[in-house]
């Protein structure tokens, strides 16, 4: 079984699970003040693997899918046998990292929550736009440059969030995650940033 397919299977399985335990759902979330005050830091891992609804789920899996295939195919190529050791990293680090200017902001919030793959997903789409941005990519069947999505994904991001969370969403997580990618994929292989610069530079229409 791939490890993308595995991801997939350990978010539906935690999500349902959730679905169905409201006092679960709420053990899992992130919870910024409970991780302060109750030293509750596995809530960084957990919150990354459940989702408000199907809808969230079935949205952030069929990007990770598309896209997650896509960096795995990249990474085995330029890594080989760490790819997978790599992608790991890649998936858990960012949903980690994307989490922590949110914990740092809302630590004395007692009400604040929020919940999803949004971070890792977020890495893991613009690590594929990092190495390939032009590839063509489909949202709602509309055929695209891979950048393209990825500014689109941006906009509504930044849309959601100020709206201020109201669907327990953390969109602020996709950019944290986007740079987390972006980053951690760069130190991995420093040239597929020239290599980026290179193939805006020479697209032609």
């Amino acid at each position: 079984m791939g490890i993308v397919i595995l991801i997939i299977l350990v978010n539906a399985a935690a999500s349902f699970a959730a679905f169905n335990s409201a006092d679960l759902m709420n053990r899992l979330l992130m919870r910024p003040y409970a991780i302060k005050n109750y030293n509750q830091w596995y809530r960084f891992i957990t919150s990354g693997f459940i989702h408000a609804n199907w809808t969230h789920l079935l949205f952030n899996m069929l990007v990770f899918y598309s896209f997650g295939q896509a960096v795995v195919s990249y990474y085995n190529y330029y890594f080989g046998s760490h790819a997978t050791y790599y992608f790991i990293i890649l998936y858990l680090g960012s949903m980690v990292t994307a989490d922590l200017p949110t914990y740092i902001k809302h630590r004395n919030d007692s009400w604040y929550a929020s919940l999803g793959a949004s971070g890792a997903v977020s890495a893991v789409l613009f690590t594929s736009i990092l190495i390939n941005p032009l590839a063509t990519v489909y949202f709602y069947f509309f055929p695209m440059p891979g950048i393209v999505m990825g500014v689109l994904y941006l906009i509504y991001s930044w849309y959601m969030a100020r709206k201020g969370g109201i669907d327990n969403i953390n969109h602020d997580a996709h950019f944290y995650g986007a740079l987390c990618g972006i980053i951690f994929t760069l130190l991995l292989r420093p040239a597929f940033g020239s290599e980026f610069i290179g193939k805006l530079l020479h697209v032609s229409f």
